[in-house]
């Protein structure tokens, strides 16, 4: 499909990739996987089915692997964003290039992303929305496109260039509101948020890799962390101490009942507030920082 190309971080997403990748050649749109230091023959198993592949020696992030990818993706006009357990189904790619064309003004586009349940996704609120805001959450699920306050990053089309003008995902987060900030920088832009509806993505909420230990207690660090980074650089009060106060009681509780699971989920976001209070970094918790800045991603493919 000329002037699009899908990128699709993958890290241990051996068991997904295959459909996400063969649902890409359906719809003719060629892929581009970034692996971040699979163990599991991921980056492998993506270029057997075609796809070009670029390797990070090390897990750079959700955003910051992204970044490296839409750089890679030269030629493209518009960058197609894909969670590695993602299914474009047919005529979704089409219907996004559509929108592109019929609303010249917007940024971003995401389709209507079906979750495994059957209902499709929509947020209708974001913590960083500066326009469409909804303070309730209320929500009223469009029939049609419509503007949003929030486009989720788990599939999201957007033009390069525009991409790269506004500094891609900031490399700052290594996981959980890098999309928010990104519609939030968009919106900023001036440029609208569309939810285009007759683009169907079928997604398979928490499967993009695969189970290892210690994964919910990371994961809910950095959505902590994440939360508090972002709320500080757009002037939000600070949520740290709400966090550590109903997380610190509720890691206490499992605790007491000797619930590993919720001691490891609810100390995560325990220990994610209290680094972000102390003004700890993602990044140097992950080994990416130096000197307490961010390393850039590497980019080690020329682009297309």
């Amino acid at each position: 499909m000329p002037g699009l190309v899908a990128v699709v971080v993958a890290h241990d997403s051996a068991g997904v990739l295959p459909a996400c990748l063969a649902a890409l050649a359906r719809e003719h749109v060629p892929a581009l996987v970034v692996d971040n230091a699979s163990r599991d023959g991921s980056a492998d198993l993506a270029a057997r089915f075609g796809a070009r592949v670029l390797r990070l020696p090390r897990n750079e992030g959700y955003g910051r692997a992204n970044n490296a990818g839409i750089w890679a993706a030269g030629r493209a006009t518009y960058a197609l964003i894909v969670n590695p357990d993602i299914e474009l189904q047919p005529g979704a790619a089409d219907a996004l290039l559509a929108a592109a064309e019929a609303y010249p003004d917007a940024g971003l586009f995401a389709p209507r992303i079906v979750e495994p349940d059957g209902r499709f996704f929509y947020q209708p609120r974001s913590l960083l929305a500066p326009y469409l805001t909804n303070p309730r959450g209320t929500r009223h699920l469009p029939e049609g496109d419509a503007c949003a306050p929030f486009l989720s990053g788990a599939c999201l089309m957007v033009r390069r260039d525009l991409f790269l003008s506004l500094g891609g995902f900031d490399p700052n987060i290594f996981l959980f509101y890098e999309d928010d900030d990104l519609c939030r920088r968009v919106a900023d832009a001036g440029r609208a948020l569309v939810h285009v509806h007759g683009a169907v993505a079928l997604h398979g909420r928490g499967a993009s890799s695969a189970p290892e230990p210690g994964r919910v207690r990371r994961s809910r660090w950095h959505q902590a962390w994440s939360r508090a980074y972002v709320s500080r650089k757009y002037g939000l009060p600070d949520p740290t101490g709400a966090m550590l106060a109903k997380n610190g009681v509720k890691a206490l509780l499992a605790a007491l009942a000797f619930r590993r699971s919720g001691l490891e989920r609810y100390g995560g976001s325990v220990a994610g507030a209290w680094a972000a209070r102390k003004g700890r970094s993602a990044l140097a918790r992950e080994g990416l920082a130096r000197d307490g800045h961010a390393e850039a991603p590497p980019h080690e493919a020329a682009p297309w």
